[in-house]
């Protein structure tokens, strides 16, 4: 049933990522104005917006529990990550707007969402990933 991968290190991985996912997407929930803040002020519906998203980082990190479900579930959070990049984008063009966060850390939201997005295929998306040999 959950068949968890083969190596310790991806197990590890991939249990660490699932974790970050839940806490990020039930963080969406209790702390709505904190995602709402960085949002790009174009988009209509931010709390809305905020609210899917946490949704589906939580449906997407218990995704992850399931061989079956595994392989979709990276999927969908990775289009879900490329989806939220737009955040990044606006959070480094506009850095004066965010002076309460810390200006490294701002530019370091890119770079570590493209690790995010590797991370995601190499613990739920590859064959090795899911747990058993298809």
């Amino acid at each position: 049933m959950f068949n968890l991968p083969l190596t310790l290190l991806r197990k590890i991985g991939l249990i660490v990522l699932m974790l970050l996912f839940l806490i990020a997407g039930l963080n969406h929930f209790n702390h709505p104005d904190f995602y709402v803040s960085i949002m790009p002020p174009y988009l209509p519906f931010q709390y809305e917006l905020s609210n899917i998203a946490g949704f589906f980082e939580i449906l997407g990190a218990l995704g992850l529990l399931f061989a079956k479900t595994r392989r979709i579930a990276g999927y969908g959070l990775i289009l879900l990550l490329i989806a939220i990049f737009p955040v990044n984008i606006h959070m480094a063009l506009h850095p004066d707007n965010f002076k309460e966060h810390s200006a490294l850390l701002i530019y370091l939201r890119i770079p570590l969402h493209i690790i995010f997005i590797s991370w995601v295929y190499w613990a739920a998306v590859r064959k090795k990933a899911v747990g058993y040999h298809f």
